[in-house]
């Protein structure tokens, strides 16, 4: 059964009035709606009318843009379903092509879905590839060389790069979530709003690693890191 909220917020004794309602609906977001709606006695001066339909629709309108802006985001309720496993049985093999339009805002013409490949002591195909917004859980990169790699907003929850290089690479976004990244070189590399929750980083090595003063607050909370990560990244 839908579940809906609604409340009317009075604005003057003139009677101007806005009823705000929310539905929610199992499974998915549904739109925030807005409505406006006054009443008045019918005695008001032209002027005085004039002003009352001026102070409703300023109203109006700045509740419209407050729902607009609190509604759920399109892209994180998205992110937290992740589509089916790609059937292509040559799927893991686009991780040595890449992402050929992949930004730093993650798009691309077809998703890179890597997921459970086994990329162990890769040395060659990975270094200096696009894989913006792949997905990578349950993927092994031990030992890999990913040198210079753009993993812009990947997903490789739970994927393993244990010893993996990842010295100059972009890995901004990035969801590290209980990923095993034990042994792993983070130098040069920019780790900018990446999480590392529940990741094991103990043995990883941080070097002139750029990574914003919120980020490195959090990843310092995680206690697999060792000290002398800690010292690197400027733990305190």
């Amino acid at each position: 059964m839908a579940a809906s909220l609604s409340s009317v917020i009075p604005l003057s004794r003139n009677g101007v009035s806005l009823q705000f309602s929310h539905t929610k609906r199992p499974q998915f977001h549904s739109p925030t709606r807005v409505f406006c709606s006054a009443s008045r006695d019918g005695h008001e001066t032209k002027e005085e009318l004039s002003q009352w339909k001026q102070a409703k629709n300023v109203a109006c309108g700045i509740l419209a843009v407050w729902a607009v802006t609190t509604a759920a985001s399109p892209v994180i309720a998205a992110g937290q379903r992740l589509p089916p496993l790609s059937t292509d049985p040559k799927r893991c093999e686009v991780a040595f092509v890449g992402n050929t339009i992949g930004q730093a805002n993650g798009v691309y013409d077809k998703a890179i879905d890597l997921r459970f490949c086994d990329y162990t002591n890769e040395k060659s195909n990975l270094k200096g590839k696009s894989l913006a917004a792949a997905l990578m859980s349950g993927a092994k990169f031990d030992g890999a060389d990913m040198s210079e790699v753009v993993m812009s907003k990947a997903y490789a929850a739970g994927a393993s790069f244990k010893g993996t290089d990842f010295t100059n690479a972009v890995l901004d976004r990035v969801n590290f979530e209980k990923a095993n990244l034990q042994g792993a070189l983070f130098v040069n590399s920019v780790l900018s709003g990446s999480t590392f929750n529940e990741a094991n980083l103990d043995g990883a090595v941080f070097e002139d690693t750029i990574i914003g003063y919120i980020d490195l607050q959090k990843i310092c909370r995680n206690t697999s890191i060792n000290d002398e990560g800690r010292a690197a990244l400027g733990c305190r």
